[in-house]
């Protein structure tokens, strides 16, 4: 698989592997890009929720972010899970400083699949003034989306006004991701100051979720560092998370991980030998 796209990911660590960098870099890596990494705080969780967070200083996430700017550059930037108000000024300084222009996609991280908070309110707030403002794709679920309007979310046409909201407090494009709310189908829509693009599929009966809004928006961002138009950059990383979904490996005891590598063949040690010259 030939690498195309270089995507900068900054967010926490999933210590059980489905979500967070974990589920990013798997996500980057299967979609045929590059991934790299700022961490911004270690978990200890595992598919039945989050036990421990470990924040990492806020000097030091800005440091990853400019080393690998500095030296190997970003096509796209995907900021996940930011957990406290200085580390989100920290990272909105550096890629001030040495990121401007690279397109941003924000996924608006809050709350944990179990419930835990991931984000403090006083980090919502710089999130919305200096992050959210210029991303080129903002990618909250319902909650998060009602978080950062104070709008009610409870049915479609209440996705769609969010997503106005969210798009007047700065952004260019919204993905309102529908997973929320009732029904066996799931709707999702894309929201741009030209025109709305919605797609409903099947709800699929599992358990197995952990990590879907980590892994959305990672395949948004390598669909976008890879040049890709936005409406098709969506469509795919829809795809690929349905596919994913459908093919977990039905591993631990709460809500277990995607398949994120289905996309990937395993690799035969006698093609190599023979290659060898």
């Amino acid at each position: 698989m030939q690498v195309n796209g270089r995507v900068l990911v900054i967010a926490g660590s999933d210590s059980g592997g489905g979500a967070g960098i974990q589920a990013d870099i798997k996500t980057v890596t299967a979609l045929g890009g590059y991934a790299m990494t700022a961490i911004t705080a270690l978990t200890a969780q595992n598919t039945r929720g989050v036990s421990a967070i470990q924040p990492v200083p806020a000097d030091f996430v800005a440091a990853q972010v400019r080393a690998v700017i500095d030296d190997i550059g970003a096509d796209c930037i995907k900021i996940g899970m930011l957990h406290r108000a200085e580390v989100a000024n920290a990272v909105a300084d550096a890629l001030a400083e040495a990121a401007a222009g690279v397109p941003l996609v924000l996924d608006t991280v809050m709350i944990a699949k179990g419930g835990h908070a991931l984000l403090d309110d006083d980090a919502v707030a710089v999130l919305k003034t200096r992050l959210l403002p210029g991303a080129a794709l903002v990618t909250p679920n319902l909650p998060e989306a009602e978080a950062l309007t104070g709008l009610p979310v409870r049915t479609v046409e209440d996705m769609l006004d969010a997503g106005q909201d969210i798009l007047a407090l700065g952004a260019r494009a919204v993905l309102m991701k529908g997973g929320h709310l009732d029904g066996d189908r799931v709707t999702d829509l894309l929201v741009t100051p030209e025109e709305t693009v919605g797609w409903e599929t099947p709800r699929i009966d599992t358990p197995h979720t952990h990590g879907t809004g980590c892994t959305l928006a990672s395949a948004c961002a390598t669909g976008i560092a890879q040049g890709l138009d936005l409406i098709d950059t969506v469509a795919r990383a829809r795809a690929y998370v349905a596919e994913a979904i459908r093919t977990a490996p039905g591993l631990g005891h709460g809500h277990g991980p995607l398949n994120h590598g289905f996309t990937v063949a395993p690799f035969d040690p006698k093609a190599g030998k023979e290659n060898q010259t």
